[in-house]
């Protein structure tokens, strides 16, 4: 029935809850499964030398938790038997970022946790997961933890 299934991550323990859905329904599917985290590759709105210092700290430790969050949904996956593929995507808001990795994936089916660890974004922007549920394209199923 779902032919790609893309998970976007970001360590909070509902992500991992949501892998573990995802694992499920891709075994039973025959899916094939990419895991996503997105970084926002501009978060400052600064200028001068300490805006390049500043934006190339961000960059480093944003790939590192990419890495780490990414790390640890590959691992729960294949300890499933479930063969995935990872991807850092960008987007300045995450809802596009992982909606623009759905449809560049060719992803069926979007399967991501009902909230993560993003929480001053959340009380400023909104729910990331509410936002991908108004402008996906495709299904999202929705994990809680």
């Amino acid at each position: 029935m779902f032919q790609h299934i893309l998970i976007p991550v970001d360590g909070s323990n509902t992500a991992m809850t949501a892998v573990a859905k995802a694992a499920g329904l891709a075994k039973a599917f025959g899916s094939k499964v990419t895991a996503l985290y997105v970084v926002d590759p501009y978060p400052f709105t600064g200028v001068g030398a300490d805006f390049a210092y500043g934006q190339s700290q961000y960059l480093s430790a944003a790939t590192a938790e990419a890495n780490t969050a990414l790390d640890a949904a590959k691992a729960a996956l294949e300890e499933a038997g479930v063969p995935v593929a990872t991807l850092v995507g960008e987007g300045h808001a995450v809802h596009d970022g992982i909606v623009r990795a759905a449809e560049t994936a060719g992803a069926d089916l979007i399967v991501m946790g009902s909230h993560g660890r993003r929480g001053l974004e959340k009380l400023v922007l909104g729910s990331v997961t509410q936002r991908v549920l108004g402008v996906a394209k495709v299904p999202v199923l929705v994990v809680r933890d």
